[in-house]
C-alpha cells in the first residue's frame, strides 16, 4: 500500500517576474511528487507567467487583486483542505492566516520577502497601526517562518519577537537556465550590470553617483521597473550618463545579460536573499555590493567571487581594482554558489520541513 502524500498549497499574487514568484513557482515545481500532492494557486492571470511551470497543478485565479480573491481562496482551501500552506507577502498571508483559523489542523508555513526594518526606514513608510495588528495575528498563526538568510531570521527574532523555533533559515536555490559564461569572451569598455526592482532601498542612485566619478569608459545596464523610475531616469541625465547608461524594463533573458557584462553592481540597503546577485555568480559574473543586512554576504566571498565594500569611497576603490586586475575566473565565481545554493540541496531542505510538518512536527 503507498504511503499517503502530503498535500501542500503554495499561494502567489500573480506570476510576475519577482524573487518570491521565481523561488516558491520553482520549489513547487520540484518537489518530489512521489511524496507530495501539489498545487500552486495564482490570484493573477495566467498570460502574466513569467516561469516555466510544466509539469505543475496551477489554478489561476484571474483576479487583478489580492482582495478580490479572498472569496474564492476560502472556498478553495475549505473544499481541498490542505496538510501545508505555503505563503508569502504580508498582504497575502493575512487573508489566508485569517481562513485557515477554519482549518486548525492546517500548517501554514510563510516565507519571508525582506529584511523590513531596514526597508522601511530607506523607503521612509510606515505601517498604519491596523495593519501591524493584522500581521501581528498572521505571525501567530504561523506555524514555520522561513527565513532567506540568517540576518533576517534575527530580525523577526528580535523585531516581531518570534519564538526562535518557529524560524527556519532555507536561501534559495539557482534555478535553471543559468549556465556558465565564456570566460574567452572580452571587450574594450567595462561593462557593469544591476538587475532588479527601481525601489529606493535597492540603491540604484549610489551606484550612479558612484559610476559619475569613474575615469575610464564604462557602460552600465539597469533591468527593472518600479517607482524610482522617473527618479533614477533624471539622476542619469544631471550626471551627464545618458550615453553611458542603458535602461529595459524587462526581460526573459536576464542570464544572457549576466553573461555578457563584466561585473554585477548591488547598491542595495537591505536585502532578503538577492537572487539577481546570486544568479550573476551562477554565470560566472563577479559582485561588487556593499555590505547590507540580508544574505547578501551569505553570497559574497570577499575577493573570490566578488567584492563588498563598507561606503562608497571603498566600492569606487573596487570598481577601480577590478578594472586595473580583473582576477576573477568565471568557473571559480559559479563553484563558490553551485556548492552551497544548488537547487538539490535547497529543494531537499524544504522537502525535509514539510515532511516533518506532515508528521505533525512542528
Amino acid at each position: 500500500m503507498q504511503p499517503q502524500k502530503t498535500s501542500v498549497i503554495f499561494i502567489l499574487p500573480s506570476l510576475n517576474a519577482g524573487g518570491a514568484e521565481r523561488v516558491l513557482s520553482f520549489v513547487a515545481a520540484n518537489l518530489n511528487k512521489k511524496v507530495f500532492e501539489v498545487s500552486l494557486v495564482v490570484f493573477g492571470f495566467e498570460k502574466d507567467n513569467a516561469y516555466d511551470t510544466e509539469g505543475l497543478k496551477v489554478d489561476y485565479f484571474n483576479k487583478s487583486r489580492v482582495l478580490s480573491s479572498i472569496p474564492k481562496l476560502a472556498t478553495y482551501l475549505l473544499e481541498n483542505k490542505p496538510q501545508i500552506v505555503v505563503s508569502c507577502m504580508d498582504h497575502v498571508t493575512i487573508p489566508v492566516a485569517f481562513i485557515l483559523s477554519l482549518l486548525p489542523n492546517t500548517k501554514l508555513v510563510t516565507r519571508q520577502a525582506n529584511i523590513k526594518s531596514i526597508s522601511d526606514i530607506v523607503e521612509n513608510q510606515t505601517d498604519s497601526w491596523f495593519y501591524r495588528q493584522m500581521v501581528n495575528r498572521a505571525h501567530k498563526r504561523t506555524t514555520v517562518f522561513i527565513c532567506q538568510s540568517e540576518d533576517m531570521a534575527s530580525e523577526m527574532e528580535q523585531y516581531y519577537q518570534i519564538d526562535k523555533k518557529k524560524l527556519v533559515v532555507i536561501n534559495n536555490p539557482i534555478s535553471d537556465g543559468f549556465t556558465l559564461k565564456d570566460a574567452t569572451q572580452k571587450s574594450n569598455i567595462l561593462s557593469f550590470i544591476t538587475v532588479g526592482r527601481l525601489h529606493a532601498e535597492k540603491g540604484h542612485e549610489r551606484i550612479l553617483r558612484i559610476l559619475s566619478k569613474l575615469e575610464f569608459p564604462f557602460h552600465y545596464t539597469i533591468i527593472g521597473t518600479g517607482n524610482e523610475l522617473e527618479t533614477i531616469s533624471k539622476l542619469i541625465k544631471s550626471l551627464k550618463l545618458e550615453s553611458q547608461v542603458t535602461y529595459i524594463p524587462y526581460s526573459t533573458v536576464i542570464s544572457e545579460y549576466l553573461s555578457t557584462h563584466d561585473v554585477f553592481l548591488q547598491g542595495s540597503y537591505a536585502e532578503g536573499f538577492p537572487n539577481a546577485v546570486l544568479e550573476s555568480c551562477a554565470v560566472g559574473t563577479p559582485v561588487i555590493a556593499f555590505h547590507a543586512p540580508g544574505g547578501t554576504s551569505e553570497i559574497i566571498e570577499h575577493g573570490i567571487n566578488g567584492y563588498l565594500a563598507s561606503d562608497e569611497e571603498e566600492f569606487i576603490y573596487y570598481i577601480n581594482l577590478f578594472y586595473k586586475k580583473n582576477e576573477f575566473l568565471p568557473k571559480q565565481v559559479r563553484e563558490t554558489v553551485f556548492k552551497k545554493f544548488n537547487k538539490w540541496d535547497i529543494i531537499e531542505k524544504y522537502e525535509n520541513l514539510f515532511s516533518r510538518l506532515g508528521q505533525g512536527q512542528s
